[in-house]
């Protein structure tokens, strides 16, 4: 074997996974289609994202969190669940999750940067950029993949972790359920006059979607949502027509807002592999699991994942078994499942009913909201997602 562990993506799911397994003998290999200078100096994508607990956690433990500037660390104090034309709506506070805060903010390039930053110099971990796969295969005994520039490589275990568009999913013949909203993101980063108090909002107005993500200072991440018909022009504006645009968007609630960073925009697709698992192979970060950005909760099931299989690889090298078996691999797939499912269908519910724009929808959305508030079991259940305690 040219490897023992083969990762198809080196993304934060995949490298936290394979920093995962530095202090074990497995010889692993990271194949990435960008230049490794992309990987060292990731660039700004837009994209901040809400860490729970347990994800930051994990990533002390892996020495990734130390690489992160602890100024660009943002708490999440509370959460806010708003509808149409309201003022308030359902807040979700810290003390809900019996935490100081729900969780924290860290931009997602910089996690990239981060985790690269604990890989590259592990002994056992092998980088393999500038690369793309151009086949996969696996049978009982090992996996192969074959690269773009020729080489055949082979593995006992092969994870694809290489976007919720994985071609190394779709080459297994693993099918994914895709939802397609029609809609697209757009994010960046505003000031704004009004303070944020570290709250989260998450506001499904008429006509669009937006959430405000915290950062320090009067700065938020700030996320819009919409056809992409009407995005266009928006995407496109000049800065002071985009700020003013965006301040009327958000009701004028946070005062005048000034954009302090470029414009980034991504389709609205949400997928769940229909298994996570096959023969010396297994699926991890979006490629198994591509949330919906209402919770910003998409990299902590990466994380997940990662901790629950390297924690199986772990058991099964203690004992001198085979660490890529057909029980370690279930064990991952079933454990992977009950971590994730409840929580994707709920937002893909909540999603699908929030966006409906028609007079019903938009009763029983005020409705739910009103019941959310009053019931702090509920409040209790939604802040133990968010932090990552269930």
């Amino acid at each position: 074997m040219d490897y023992d562990v083969i990762v198809v993506g080196a993304g934060p799911s995949g490298l936290c996974f394979a920093r995962a397994l530095a202090d074990t003998p497995l010889r692993v290999a990271l194949i990435e289609p960008q230049p490794e200078s992309e990987l060292r100096e990731a660039a700004f994508d837009g994209r901040e994202i809400a860490l729970t607990h347990f994800s930051a956690r994990v990533l002390q433990t892996l020495g990734v969190w130390g690489h992160i500037p602890a100024e660009a660390i943002s708490a999440l104090r509370d959460a806010k669940v708003i509808n149409g034309l309201a003022l308030s709506g359902m807040l979700i506070e810290h003390r809900h999750g019996n935490k100081d805060e729900l969780g924290y903010l860290v931009s997602n390039h910089l996690i990239r940067r981060a985790a690269y930053a604990a890989v590259k110099d592990a002994p056992n971990a092998t980088l393999l950029c500038g690369v793309k796969v151009a086949d996969v295969s696996t049978n009982a005994d090992a996996g192969s993949v074959t690269l773009s520039d020729g080489r055949t490589l082979r593995a006992p275990l092969i994870i694809a972790a290489d976007s919720r568009f994985s071609a190394t999913r779709r080459a297994m013949g693993i099918p994914a359920h895709m939802h397609d909203f029609g809609k697209v993101m757009l994010v960046c980063c505003m000031e704004h006059e009004v303070p944020h108090e570290h709250v989260a909002w998450e506001w499904f107005d008429y006509g669009q979607t937006l959430a405000l993500l915290p950062m320090n200072g009067n700065r938020s991440s700030v996320v819009l949502t919409l056809p992409q018909h009407e995005m266009q022009a928006i995407q496109t504006m000049p800065e002071p027509d985009f700020d003013t645009e965006m301040s009327k968007r958000f009701g004028n609630r946070l005062g005048a807002m000034r954009l302090t960073s470029t414009r980034h925009t991504y389709p609205l697709v949400t997928v769940y592999a229909d298994r996570f698992v096959a023969k010396r192979f297994a699926l991890m970060g979006d490629a198994a699991v591509g949330m919906h950005p209402v919770t910003a909760h998409g990299f902590n099931f990466g994380l997940r994942g990662a901790d629950t299989l390297t924690s199986g690889i772990k058991r099964a090298l203690a004992i001198g078994s085979d660490f890529a078996a057909p029980s370690v691999l279930s064990t991952y797939e079933r454990t992977h499942r009950l971590a994730t499912l409840p929580l994707f269908a709920a937002t893909h519910a909540v999603a699908k009913i929030y966006t409906n724009e028609s007079m019903p929808a938009r009763v029983l959305r005020d409705g739910l909201l009103a019941i959310g508030e009053r019931v702090t079991p509920f409040k209790r259940l939604i802040a133990a997602s968010l932090t990552g305690a269930r």
